[in-house]
């Protein structure tokens, strides 16, 4: 195995909106999570953010962006990941 980056770019392939979430994520609903195919082939899953949900659709070119995740309130810790935007 060898590290690559990957540039974090790619199309829609296919997305739901959650409407009842898990209880880490009450309270922003409704929202995208998609399967993402990289421009390099790889699929991943990542939440749309910065897009109203109507504007989602297969074949959508996104971008990765660093993004808070959820917070813990008892242990004060916050996390951060990858989240998808609409590529412009």
């Amino acid at each position: 195995m060898e590290d690559y980056k990957l540039k974090g770019t790619g199309v829609v392939e296919s997305y739901t909106i959650i409407h009842v979430p898990p209880p880490h994520f009450e309270g922003e609903e409704p929202y995208v999570m998609a399967l993402i195919k990289l421009d390099e082939g790889t699929y991943v899953t990542g939440q749309i953010v910065e897009c109203d949900e109507k504007e989602v659709h297969i074949g959508m070119r996104v971008r990765a962006t660093f993004r808070k995740i959820m917070e813990d309130g008892e242990k004060g810790a916050i996390y951060y990941g990858y989240k998808f935007v609409k590529e412009e």
